[in-house]
C-alpha cells in the first residue's frame, strides 16, 4: 500500500513538473491577467494604405473597450507575410494581434513556394472585419474605357499592381487571360504607389481597392474600366463588374483580427468583445462608409470558412487559365 501511494505521489509531482504536456496550464492564468499591459497590432503594410488605416480606425475604439492602449506597428513587406510570421513566433497571450489581410491566405500561397506560404488555420481568427472591392483603372491618356478598348489597342499593356501575391495581381491577370489580352506586371508595394503610378503613367491600368481610387475617379483623373465584385457596386453604379464584361474574374480583399496560435479561448473571446464593441461605434462606421468597405464582421471560424474556400476557388481558376502567379507573371 505505501508503495502505491508513494507511486501516486510521485506521477502528481512529475505531472505537475511536465505542465504543457498535459494541457495549457498557463492559460487560465493568462486569461486572469489580461489585458496585461498595452497591445500591439501588427499591421503587414505601410502606414496611410487601407489596412493601415483600417487598423487604426479600430485600436482606438477597441483599446477603450479593454482599458489599455491598442497600439498600431508597421511591418511592411510580402503582402503581410514578414508581420504574420513576426505574430507566429509571438507569446499566445493576447497582448499581440495582427491586420491580416485575406489575400495572404488565399492568393499569396498561388505565388510562392509551400515553403514560404503562410497558413491562416495556424493562426486563432478573432473576427472578420470587412471586404473591399478592386476596380480597374487607366490614365485617361490611354484612351481606355472599356476593357473591348484593351482589346483593341492590339499592343501589350502594363499594368500596375499591388505586390507579388495580391488580389490586385491576380484579377488582372484573371481579366487579361480571359481577354486575351497580352499584359506585363509591374508590381508595387501597395495601392498608394500603384495607383501613383497611373497617374503618372507608368503603366497603363491597375487594379487598386476602390477606397484607394474612389476620389481620382470622382475628379475624373482615372478612367473605371470594372471591378472585380460580385455585384456593382452601389457606390460605382455605372461601373460593370468583370463578369458583367464577360470574364469570370469575381476577387475581393479582405481583413480579420489575427492572434498567436494557442491564445486561450477567453483571450480571444475578450479581444472579439473589444473588436465588435469598436464595429458598433458611429465614428468607425462613418470610417467604413467613407472608405466604401463593406462590413464582413463575423466569427472566427466563419472567416476560416469563408478564406478557405477562396484559396480552392482561386488555385482552381489560375489553374484553368494557366496562370503564373510569381515574380515572373
Amino acid at each position: 500500500m505505501k508503495t502505491r501511494l508513494c507511486g501516486a505521489a510521485l506521477a502528481v509531482v512529475l505531472a505537475a513538473g511536465c505542465g504543457g504536456n498535459l494541457g495549457n496550464d498557463d492559460a487560465p492564468a493568462a486569461a486572469a491577467k489580461f489585458p496585461a499591459g498595452a497591445i500591439t497590432m501588427l499591421v503587414g503594410q505601410d502606414a496611410g494604405g487601407s489596412t493601415d488605416l483600417i487598423g487604426r480606425a479600430l485600436a482606438d475604439q477597441a483599446g477603450q473597450k479593454l482599458g489599455v492602449p491598442v497600439t498600431v506597428q508597421n511591418r511592411p513587406g510580402a503582402n503581410g507575410a514578414i508581420a504574420a510570421k513576426e505574430l507566429a513566433s509571438a507569446k499566445p497571450d493576447g497582448q499581440t494581434v495582427m491586420v491580416f489581410v485575406g489575400s495572404l491566405a488565399y492568393i499569396t500561397p498561388l505565388a510562392v513556394p509551400a515553403s514560404e506560404a503562410v497558413d491562416i488555420n495556424d493562426y486563432e481568427v478573432v473576427t472578420g472585419i470587412s471586404q473591399d472591392d478592386y476596380v480597374l483603372v487607366a490614365s485617361p491618356k490611354t484612351g481606355f474605357k472599356s476593357v473591348q478598348d484593351m482589346v483593341n489597342a492590339k499592343r501589350p499593356v502594363k499594368f500596375g499592381t499591388t505586390g507579388v501575391g495580391t488580389g490586385s495581381q491576380l484579377c488582372s491577370q484573371l481579366l487579361f487571360a480571359a481577354a486575351g489580352i497580352q499584359a506585363t506586371a509591374v508590381p508595387f508595394d501597395g495601392g498608394a504607389p500603384t495607383l501613383t503610378a497611373v497617374l503618372g503613367g507608368q503603366v497603363d491600368v491597375a487594379a487598386v481597392q476602390l477606397g484607394e481610387a474612389q476620389a481620382q475617379i470622382t475628379a475624373k483623373k482615372i478612367n473605371p474600366i470594372v471591378t472585380f465584385a460580385q455585384k456593382r457596386p452601389s457606390y460605382l453604379p455605372d461601373t460593370p463588374t468583370a463578369v458583367e464584361a464577360g470574364y469570370n474574374a469575381p476577387v475581393q480583399q479582405s481583413r480579420a483580427i489575427v492572434a498567436p496560435k494557442g491564445t486561450p479561448p477567453e483571450v480571444v473571446a475578450a479581444l472579439r468583445g473589444a473588436f465588435q464593441a469598436a464595429f458598433a461605434a458611429a465614428s468607425y462606421q462613418e470610417f467604413n462608409a467613407k472608405r466604401l468597405l463593406t462590413p464582413n464582421e463575423v466569427d472566427g471560424a466563419t472567416v476560416l470558412q469563408q478564406w478557405n474556400a477562396h484559396l480552392t476557388t482561386y488555385r482552381d481558376l489560375v489553374a484553368k487559365n494557366n496562370i503564373t502567379m510569381g515574380k515572373t507573371g
